[in-house]
């Protein structure tokens, strides 16, 4: 008769050992994904910034009233300033805002990049409404990209809406010889332009999220708040962060 075999037992300290090393590394993983920040409370800006950007600014229109653009350019909070700042220039067929030239001027003066955007009025000619931003926008060589603001319907029917989108895009383009951005928010983007306008570079407004906006095409700004604090500007700012490093940044300005 065959002798049985003894099977080999896991010593009780060894299999403690073995235990304790598989929880800590579950620890681990679990730390890393589910509580790595996220977004970093910066007290002097008054609000949270998405952690892992590089690149920061704002966008302001008269309803900041008279801004201190030197305040502005020179503010840094640990490693954060603002590199960038998006300007209302325009409104439907003939409103211009009335701080646009001040802030367009000044802002260039602190050798901030600088950008301007039309807000759309859906039921208006879409070509009217780019013969507008076009008489009163000169951009020049280190400027960002003209962006066209379309966020209401105002009641018109969807075909209607894109046509005179495409149109406001397809003359300011010709114009000024760089595709223009597109702002807007993820839900409107998602039920009104997407798959119409997908190849347009999206600056998309999107808040209460963690690490970025919530939509199936890539973006190229996200407005993440619009209750920041920057010096020289007595209101509320809308903040911003630009996707990807200070290399890509330049390379999207005016050439």
């Amino acid at each position: 008769m065959a002798k049985r075999r003894k099977k080999r037992r896991i010593k009780p300290l060894l299999l403690t050992s073995l235990i304790f090393i598989a929880m800590a590394t579950a620890g681990i993983f679990i730390y890393r994904h589910y509580t790595r920040p996220f977004f970093v409370h910066y007290t002097e800006y008054g609000i949270d910034l998405p952690a892992n950007y590089s690149v920061h600014g704002i966008d302001v229109s008269k309803h900041q009233s008279i801004i201190s653009w030197e305040d502005v350019q020179q503010m840094k909070v640990k490693d954060v300033s603002l590199s960038f700042a998006f300007m209302k220039a325009t409104e439907g067929v003939d409103n211009v805002d009335v701080q646009f030239r001040r802030n367009w001027r000044n802002a260039g003066e602190q050798q901030l990049a600088r950008g301007a955007y039309h807000f759309f009025i859906a039921s208006k000619s879409g070509k009217t409404q780019a013969s507008n931003f076009i008489r009163i926008v000169d951009l020049r060589k280190g400027d960002l990209p003209p962006v066209l603001d379309v966020e209401l319907t105002f009641g018109v029917p969807l075909k209607d809406l894109q046509q005179r989108v495409a149109d406001w895009l397809e003359m300011v383009e010709k114009e000024y010889g760089v595709r223009p951005i597109i702002y807007t928010n993820a839900d409107f983007y998602t039920h009104y332009l997407a798959g119409r306008f997908d190849d347009y570079p999206l600056w998309v407004a999107h808040y209460l999220v963690k690490d970025k906006p919530r939509i199936k095409r890539d973006w190229t700004f996200w407005q993440h708040s619009e209750s920041g604090h920057v010096n020289g500007i007595n209101a509320f700012v809308d903040f911003n962060v630009f996707n990807g490093d200070g290399f890509d940044f330049e390379q999207l300005k005016i050439k």
